[in-house]
């Protein structure tokens, strides 16, 4: 048995899956368009460098879902989640998670993706557990502010040391695609850089972490 960490976004699915959800809702709720200037002032301060990418992903939460009821949201999530299954994942991805569950091995859904819809995804496939962004909710209305730390990079690799010290004696095995993934993949047993771009690919390489395609 091994601990199988398996990251969301160009690992399992074909695209990034925030932005889909948020102008998904958005084409829903046209009026909802008049409240994408307020996103600009995180985006400005992101490229001057005052900002993180957690307060990019926040603004937009803020500007599209914001003060919107919990059902409403749950609503779109399990359209999105249904559609999402339907042909936006990647086949080689879901063999992977086949041969893990034949294995017996726990999986866990890591994701830097908000926790709208991660832990929807990680239910219908199987994932025993999803580790994703946390979003604020006030009373029944979201906010969009972050209850936790955006699950990226550095965060994402935290939050692996985290689950192995819940599992310990287990192997960790852990997929991801982006060059940020690297910082938890090289903390795993075995690692796999899925559908990476050349630098990252460049630098797996360099720190031994296999590179695959995955269609």
């Amino acid at each position: 048995m091994a601990l199988a960490v398996f990251d969301l976004d160009g690992t399992l699915t074909r695209h990034d899956t925030l932005l889909p959800y948020l102008a998904g809702f958005v084409r829903r709720h046209p009026q909802r368009l008049a409240r994408l200037p307020l996103v600009l002032p995180a985006i400005v301060r992101f490229a001057l460098g005052l900002a993180d990418r957690g307060a990019v992903k926040s603004a937009a939460i803020r500007a599209v879902l914001g003060g919107r009821s919990r059902s409403e949201i749950e609503a779109w999530t399990r359209e999105f989640v249904s559609r999402l299954l339907a042909g936006g994942l990647h086949e080689d991805a879901l063999a992977a998670l086949d041969t893990h569950r034949r294995a017996g091995d726990l999986l866990v859904l890591l994701s830097a993706s908000p926790d709208l819809y991660v832990p929807a995804i990680g239910r219908a496939l199987g994932f025993a557990q999803s580790v994703c962004t946390g979003v604020e909710w006030r009373g029944d209305r979201l906010s969009g502010g972050l209850r936790t730390p955006n699950r990226r990079g550095a965060e994402k690799a935290r939050c692996l040391a985290r689950l192995r010290g819940e599992h310990p004696g287990l192997k960790v095995i852990a997929y991801g695609n982006a060059a940020s993934d690297l910082e938890h993949l090289v903390l795993a047993d075995r690692a796999t850089l899925v559908n990476g771009g050349t630098r990252a690919r460049r630098a797996a390489a360099r720190q031994n972490v296999d590179c695959v395609t995955w269609r």
